[in-house]
Formats: structure tokens, sequence, C-alpha cells
């Protein structure tokens, strides 16, 4: 049985609004595709511009491209960012829109962020990309 993961309502490009269902937050990493791109593979080591939307399961957001305008830069696939965000968009598509859920251990670990709010248990749920454009190498 696939993973319950919240409902996205928003347009391709603004900031995303997330309804989560009752269920507690499921185990392990989940990735789905909302929007598939049309551009190539993401591969490791390119570096990639997204907007994005981090949010705590069924909690508060706790940061956003989308709130400060500005989409962010980073090397994907190489341990610059967390795991789940490594792993959850090296080989997908260029252009995609991607809900990802992702454990502690995928996220900031035992310790969590707490400067931004993040426990050592929280699930994040859910990080949107939209859209991804590989940039330069």
């Amino acid at each position: 049985m696939p993973a319950q993961l919240p409902e996205v309502s928003g347009s391709f490009g603004e900031n995303p609004e997330l309804a989560f269902p009752e269920t507690s937050a499921p185990k392990g990493l989940h990735v789905k595709i909302l929007e598939k791109g049309t551009g190539p593979t993401v591969t490791a080591g390119r570096e990639l511009e997204a907007n994005y939307h981090g949010q705590i399961w069924d909690g508060e957001v706790f940061d956003s491209s989308f709130q400060r305008g500005v989409p962010a830069t980073f090397p994907i696939g190489v341990g610059a960012v967390i795991a789940g965000w490594d792993q959850g968009i090296v080989g997908k598509n260029v252009g995609s829109r991607l809900l990802i859920s992702i454990p502690p251990e995928k996220g900031y670990g035992p310790a969590g962020q707490p400067a931004a709010g993040i426990g050592g248990t929280d699930t994040l749920k859910e990080w949107v990309y939209k859209p991804l454009q590989e940039g330069n190498v």
C-alpha cells in the first residue's frame, strides 16, 4: 500500500499549500512526482536551481524559497544538501514538480535543526520543488 502523503494545491510556480492526511508520517523516504518535467535527467554533481517549500509533518513551515521570492541554487547528489534531497531529486527530470517526504535520518538527524524549529524526530513533509532547472557545471 502506498504511503499517504499530503495533497498539494497551488499552480506551478506558486507558493504551495499542503493538506495533511489524518495518519502519522510514513517511515522512509517517499517521492511523488506531481508533474514530470521534460528536461534531461538530473545527475549527481550538477547544480540545480529550484523553488522549495519545507514543512514539518502537519506542522509549521520552516523554510520556503517561495516566501522569500528567490529560488535556491545548490549542487545535488554530492552531500551538499540533506540526504533526502540528494536521493529524492537525482534521477528525476529537470522541470519536475516533486513532493518529497523526508524521514529524520535523511533530514537533519537526531540533533534536528533547533534554530528552524525542527526536532530530531520530525519528518520533513514536504519539500515541493517547482521547477528544477539545471545550471552550468
